[in-house]
């Protein structure tokens, strides 16, 4: 399922004179992704037989390789409250493909995601590598997805999934879908589990259209990329972590997503002008 907005924002051509800067910055990305994924097998391979699913080092090797980049391309970040800690998982809203930076940024995850991501260019291969759990939206392999999760979980990993299911244009919280809170109520794990909302926040450029770092519909991936990269004066990105919800507390999966959906929603409304942010509806 995609998010389609009917009011898309304008696609003006890059100027000529920004090209030098899209070239410079891609290049320096793209240089730096190729020598973190080196890095990153390397650690693995003296990581693995020692920490098994667990990431300690090559956790934070991500972390910074994606605050580097986000320096590269200029995209200033702004965090509010910490991550949690202990065992647990993070739900967001779903904005643009720098969420992936963005939330990596601010603390090692490891995102769930639609297994189509894994056969993207580029973009499916630094999610294998970096360990995200991709998953097909079938309920007869809910039970299979729910032991990957618990194995994840129990490994100290701290798992990171967007509940709208898609992506929209960063003004607004879409209704989040419960199926994959189902997980977390195991009878195994729901006592000591918490999960923590977190609203992820984009701020265009001066001038630019607020919805500039949103990626969503079938909006072409390479342009926005490109668009992104040659903005000669970026924006900023925010996060919000918010106080984590214990798993037991609540009444099941479909209270624990209006829960956190409300959380999300109440954090965006915070930073945006009651103009600013939109319903979920589509």
């Amino acid at each position: 399922m995609i998010w389609v907005s009917d009011t898309p924002p304008p696609r003006s051509p890059i100027p000529p004179g920004a090209w030098p800067r899209l070239a410079l910055r891609g290049s320096a990305v793209v240089a730096l992704l190729l020598a973190g994924l080196v890095l990153h097998g390397l650690l693995r391979l003296l990581e693995r037989p020692i920490c098994g699913l667990r990431r300690p080092a090559s956790g934070r090797l991500v972390q910074g390789i994606c605050a580097l980049a986000l320096r590269l391309l200029g995209l200033r970040l702004h965090i509010e409250g910490r991550p949690i800690q202990g065992h647990g998982a993070m739900v967001a809203n779903h904005a643009s493909w720098l969420d992936i930076l963005v939330l990596n940024a601010a603390n090692p995850v490891h995102f769930v995601s639609k297994h189509e991501v894994a056969a993207w260019p580029g973009i499916g291969l630094l999610a294998r590598v970096t360990g995200t759990v991709f998953i097909r939206r079938d309920r007869r392999q809910a039970r299979a997805q729910t032991l990957l999760f618990e194995a994840r979980l129990r490994a100290g990993q701290r798992l990171l999934f967007f509940p709208e299911g898609t992506s929209s244009d960063g003004r607004r919280v879409l209704p989040f879908k419960s199926t994959l809170f189902e997980a977390f109520f195991v009878p195994e794990l729901k006592d000591i589990l918490q999960i923590q909302p977190v609203s992820v926040i984009y701020h265009a450029p001066g001038g630019r259209d607020p919805r500039f770092y949103g990626w969503w519909g079938e909006m072409a991936l390479g342009g926005h990329l490109t668009r992104v990269l040659a903005e000669r004066q970026q924006g900023r990105a925010e996060l919000v972590f918010h106080p984590p919800l214990r798993v037991a507390a609540t009444e099941g999966r479909k209270d624990m997503a209006q829960r956190c959906e409300a959380a999300v929603r109440a954090g965006m409304l915070r930073k945006w002008s009651p103009r600013g942010i939109m319903t979920g509806e589509t």
